[in-house]
């Protein structure tokens, strides 16, 4: 065989071998299934290396090839940057898809409902039943003083400033970073009332504070400022403000009966029924409408209120029309 020969040969077996390694890779790292390959969830855990992410994907059916998909991943830089979380993932897509995917952090996130009204404690409850926090550690965020000042929250405690609303957070994401976001949704929706709340001259933590109280007392809209109205108007005279929910928010284990002795006790720092002026903090976590009835309350002179047992209260202007308020609602209640 001639030199020439042999070297359009050795070019023809160059060609096919190069022909069939273009095959191989187009075809190992072309899409795993077909266009409308339906998604499903993929979990990147944390500490999780690029090889261990790439084998996963081949074994859920995700990349036709993880060796493969893992060595094209490298070769784009993208293993440095690979997030832990959920991902909603296909096969349709292309392994570069994918990883870019994964290395953007898209994370699948999920709705979680905070209603008006709830503490801390229901809050910490309500994420851990969603898979998105533990309780326990959610709570220990929240009590943490020093990340309350780190917020600017002031106070020793996120209570009263992780505004109720509707959120999506991913799974795994560190129940610190889900506090920061409840707390920075509350200092959006306080920007607005904050230069009435001067003019009042009640500084923040009070208004937090009063506004938790009246959020407890009356889930009726309309009434949130009758109920303002009534705490200003018994603070303004040095009046006790006499409210259930704080003496119960400071009764451990409170099993849903207020006795009399709970009223009377002296050292629970919430008895409002016994101490004067406002609770050491808030009690709950106000939605918007509790905090502006603070700073804007209607215009009354009321002192008192008393439960109709039907989500509204009857208001009285006098300690004699209060105790008929009370009487007319007793008998009422007494007769059904």
């Amino acid at each position: 065989m001639t030199v020439k020969r042999a070297l359009v040969l050795a070019l023809c077996v160059g060609l096919a071998a190069a022909g069939a390694l273009a095959t191989w890779l187009d075809r190992g790292l072309s899409p795993a299934a077909d266009a409308g390959a339906p998604e499903v969830i993929f979990v990147v855990e944390p500490g999780d290396s690029l090889g261990r992410v790439a084998q996963n994907l081949e074994r859920v059916g995700l990349v036709r090839n993880g060796g493969m998909a893992e060595g094209y991943a490298r070769l784009l830089g993208l293993s440095p940057r690979l997030r832990a979380g959920e991902y909603a993932l296909s096969a349709s897509m292309s392994p570069r898809a994918i990883f870019g995917h994964i290395a953007s952090g898209q994370v699948v996130t999920h709705p979680v409902v905070v209603p008006e009204g709830f503490t801390t404690a229901q809050i910490a409850e309500r994420l851990q039943a969603e898979g998105l926090a533990d309780a326990a550690s959610f709570s220990a965020v929240c009590a943490d003083s020093a990340f309350a000042r780190e917020l600017g929250v002031p106070g020793t405690s996120l209570e009263g400033f992780l505004f109720p609303e509707t959120y999506r957070f991913p799974r795994k994401l560190e129940p610190r970073e889900i506090a920061r976001a409840m707390v920075a949704e509350f200092f959006t929706a306080w920007k607005p009332l904050a230069p009435e709340a001067e003019k009042r001259g009640l500084s923040l933590h009070e208004v937090v504070t009063l506004a938790s109280i009246v959020e407890k007392e009356t889930g009726a809209p309309d009434e949130r400022p009758l109920i303002a109205s009534v705490f200003a108007n018994r603070l303004a005279r040095g009046m006790r403000l006499e409210s259930d929910p704080t003496t119960i928010y400071g009764i451990p284990d409170f099993d849903g009966n207020l006795r009399r002795r709970d009223l009377e006790n002296e050292t629970n720092p919430y008895n409002t029924y016994r101490i004067a002026g406002l609770p050491p903090g808030p009690i709950a976590n106000p939605g918007i409408a509790s905090l502006r009835a603070v700073v804007e309350p209607a215009q009354t002179q009321y002192l008192y209120f008393v439960s109709r047992n039907d989500g509204t209260h009857i208001f009285s202007r006098s300690y004699a029309e209060h105790v008929n308020a009370v009487n007319r609602h007793q008998r009422k209640r007494a007769s059904r």
